[in-house]
């Protein structure tokens, strides 16, 4: 793994806010100077496939980069937050489900967060 490689797991798994390449940017180069964007760039895509880190998907906004603890994703359908959350693994039940191996999942539950049910007076 290069030294920029290493800084940005780093970031990731020191984060509990699921950054985008955008964040790792300005943090990288903020506590270690010279760095570019596209450095950023390649090296998160070796890491999501070196198995290292992964790529949270967001619809309508940035992808976003989280460790690789098994745990999945709560994510606030008006201000776009993501929560961890944990739940036992449920592999076992979607492959008895689909009759077939699956390699992953990746669970994304769409939900208001208390502070945005606040703002909307729920």
């Amino acid at each position: 793994m290069t030294k920029n490689a290493e800084l940005i797991y780093n970031i990731i798994c020191n984060s509990t806010s699921h950054p985008t390449a955008e964040e790792i940017y300005l943090r990288l180069k903020s506590e270690h100077g010279r760095v570019v964007l596209a450095t950023v760039y390649n090296n998160l895509n070796y890491l999501c496939e070196g198995g290292y880190i992964r790529k949270i998907v967001m619809e309508n906004a940035p992808d976003r980069y989280d460790k690789t603890i098994r745990h999945d994703h709560l994510i606030c359908r008006e201000c776009g937050a993501i929560a961890d959350f944990y739940m036992d693994d449920i592999t076992d039940i979607l492959e008895a489900k689909l009759g077939s191996h699956i390699l992953s999942y990746d669970l994304k539950c769409s939900y208001i967060c208390p502070e945005c049910r606040k703002k909307l007076g729920m």
